[in-house]
């Protein structure tokens, strides 16, 4: 599949640039092919692992976005910044990163609960409280990864 340039090239961000959001962010929205072809898009917390240039997420067994999962595993997924102001201008500039890619269910539960870990660290540094999290909740967890095809980003002013 060739995927389309950006229009805007002066806005794009690095690849590393790219990167370094999908590492910060916490959350974007995961985009599927839904019911009846209907896009959907679902707000999600997600985890960029650098070893394998995967974005992992988190979820119940169940429900629509695993159904359209399964169905379709192309998806999108987009992260933005919460934009800062430069320069004393009234208008935020903000980051945002798009990834294209497949979906695929982490089979290895010790991998998946390590993702879990990893995932968890994004949001607190209390190792005691995502070890009870994991205790109570690891059996029933349900990891699926992101096979990066193509990425992009770009700086917008909104103004």
């Amino acid at each position: 599949m060739s995927f389309r340039k950006m229009l805007r090239e002066k806005q794009a961000l690095s690849r590393d640039e790219c990167i370094e959001i999908l590492k910060s962010e916490k959350r974007g929205v995961l985009s599927l092919c839904g019911d009846g072809g209907y896009p959907y898009g679902v707000p999600i917390n997600h985890y960029y692992c650098e070893a394998d240039g995967c974005i992992y997420f988190h979820s119940g067994k169940a429900g629509h976005k695993i159904d359209a999962m399964r169905k379709d595993g192309k998806a999108s997924f987009c992260c933005i910044t919460p934009g800062e102001k430069r320069g004393g201008n009234w208008w935020l500039t903000v980051r945002s990163v798009i990834v294209f890619g497949k979906l695929h269910p982490v089979e290895d539960h010790g991998r998946a609960l390590g993702i879990s870990r990893e995932l968890s660290r994004k949001f607190t540094a209390d190792e005691d409280y995502i070890e009870r999290e994991i205790r109570q909740s690891g059996a029933g967890v349900f990891v699926f990864a992101l096979e990066i095809e193509h990425i992009s980003g770009k700086t917008v002013e909104e103004r």
